[in-house]
């Protein structure tokens, strides 16, 4: 008798049948779970070791995988002094001869909770309502782990070889990363030779087809504090005579920003557009339309009966795009020293501090633009002001190495099948340190950066959604993307 010859392709409806059953009964649920935990990242919970909730989490998930059963699967908690853990996991291959592995990526803690959450929502009461689900982290990217192993379980279910696959999901990712690398270094010798990078924490132009992240921003971040007094004073006794420290924030400002456009002034905080990111932009453009720019909560109001809305910086898709993914940007996300509006009396205030995100092009330093950022905002304050600019943070952006052949195939092939549409690409504005030291580790892998943050799903803001559909059509896409390394490789 022949011997029965494994199937080399997975089979899309299949999958997508099989996977979306995986979600309804068992990866919502456990998502529901997920988001009624508030754990916040480190930076917005220092003592995130006493509250245990990081731990919570990766214990949750880490025991559904567990329960998952997959032939071939080990996993771990991995804890190193003084860091955020992580949860680490192998599948050992079944493709003959196979030396390469693919990495699956996804972190688990989460931001806090912003205000202006609709009245029945909140950031850790999850809510499923038309194929969405609310609440805190569930698409920020705590279904990344399930997805991951759902994408495997399919591989398994139709008998598809596949090389070796590892996991790496961590615990720091909205704090920039901080612990990531000691635990890659730690882990070096078990990731092997990675051939595909599998990133699903980014997001998608719509909900449409599957998008392939091309680029993300780096970031720098920090405190600028004005210091002009020791204490509040009467404004009617001191105004006029002690300047206002806002007023000398905003000339301190002026020196990185020009305020009338938003363009950062210092040239080495810009760069030149790659060509093909420019080709792919224009693409992008004319899929997506003015939906890059109707997709924000815009502020609007009553004029002569008609409804007014508040304007993007351009309403051209190109400039659009490239504005969101490869122009620095400036926002002030904090600020500290202003008292509630109902307790604000006829008081000059001693200070104005204010927390800075400035989203870098992929291709610039960004440790260097917060060195600069120092000496351009402190020196030769106004009024000899104590002017600070503390607590800076940094992380690089990324731009992906060549698509190869097999995975431009792959993509399409996947976006087709589930999606009926081919893969389009994207640049995202946010900021993944892990690209960049992967890149960096292995420089002939392929990167597989998507996620399930399309149009309104507000990352970070008020009634974050996951979009359930796309999900399980992302999660059939990755399987069948990674069917199809062995045959490439």
């Amino acid at each position: 008798m022949n011997a029965r010859v494994p199937p080399t392709a997975l089979e899309p409806a299949q999958a997508l049948d099989h996977v979306s059953r995986v979600w309804d009964e068992s990866i919502v649920p456990q998502l529901t779970d997920y988001i009624r935990i508030p754990a916040k990242s480190p930076m917005f919970a220092p003592d995130w070791e006493q509250q245990g909730l990081l731990d919570a989490v990766v214990r949750n998930a880490a025991a559904w995988v567990g329960s998952q059963k997959v032939a071939g699967l080990t996993f771990e908690v991995v804890r190193l002094p003084g860091r955020t853990p992580v949860l680490f996991f192998e599948v050992a291959a079944t493709q003959p001869q196979s030396s390469q592995s693919v990495l699956m990526y996804g972190h688990l803690d989460k931001q806090p909770e912003f205000s202006g959450w609709r009245s029945d929502l909140g950031p850790w009461t999850p809510k499923y309502e038309d194929g969405k689900l609310y609440g805190r982290g569930g698409a920020d990217d705590g279904y990344a782990v399930y997805a991951s192993i759902a994408a495997v379980q399919e591989l398994k279910r139709q008998g598809v070889p596949h090389p070796r696959i590892v996991g790496l999901i961590e615990t720091s990712e909205e704090s920039g990363s901080r612990d990531l690398l000691p635990y890659i270094d730690a882990l070096k010798g078990r990731l092997g030779d990675v051939a595909l990078v599998i990133c699903l924490d980014s997001g998608a132009g719509n909900y449409d087809q599957l998008w392939l992240t091309t680029s993300l921003r780096g970031m720098a971040a920090g405190t600028l504090k004005v210091e002009i007094l020791t204490e509040g004073v009467h404004s009617g006794d001191a105004s006029g005579l002690v300047p206002s420290s806002f007023r000398i924030m905003r000339q301190v400002l002026d020196r990185l920003e020009d305020s009338a456009t938003g363009r950062l002034l210092p040239a080495s905080f810009h760069c030149e557009v790659p060509a093909e990111r420019l080709a792919q932009a224009r693409a992008t453009a004319a899929i997506l339309g003015d939906e890059i720019t109707k997709r924000f909560p815009w502020a609007h109001y009553d004029c002569g009966g008609s409804t007014t809305f508040a304007l993007p910086t351009t309403t051209d898709p190109v400039q659009a795009l490239l504005n969101r993914t490869w122009r620095p940007t400036l926002s002030v996300t904090g600020a500290e020293g202003f008292p509630a509006l109902q307790d604000a009396g006829n008081v000059l205030r001693p200070y104005t501090a204010f927390k800075l995100s400035l989203r870098l092009p992929p291709l610039v330093d960004a440790a260097a633009c917060v060195q600069e950022m120092k000496a351009l905002l402190e020196d030769n304050a106004p009024y000899q002001a104590k002017v600070t600019w503390e607590g800076a943070s940094s992380a690089n952006g990324w731009n992906a190495p060549i698509t190869a052949p097999w995975f431009q195939s792959a993509l399409d092939a996947a976006s087709q099948a589930h999606f009926g549409a081919p893969c389009g690409t994207i640049g995202q504005g946010g900021t993944i340190p892990l690209m960049g030291m992967l890149s960096q580790g292995f420089p002939d892998a392929q990167m597989m950066v998507c996620g399930v943050l399309g149009p309104k799903s507000n990352a970070h803001g008020p009634n974050e959604f996951l979009h359930v559909p796309y999900a399980k059509k992302l999660t059939a896409a990755v399987a069948e993307v990674i069917a199809s390394l062995p045959a490439a490789a």
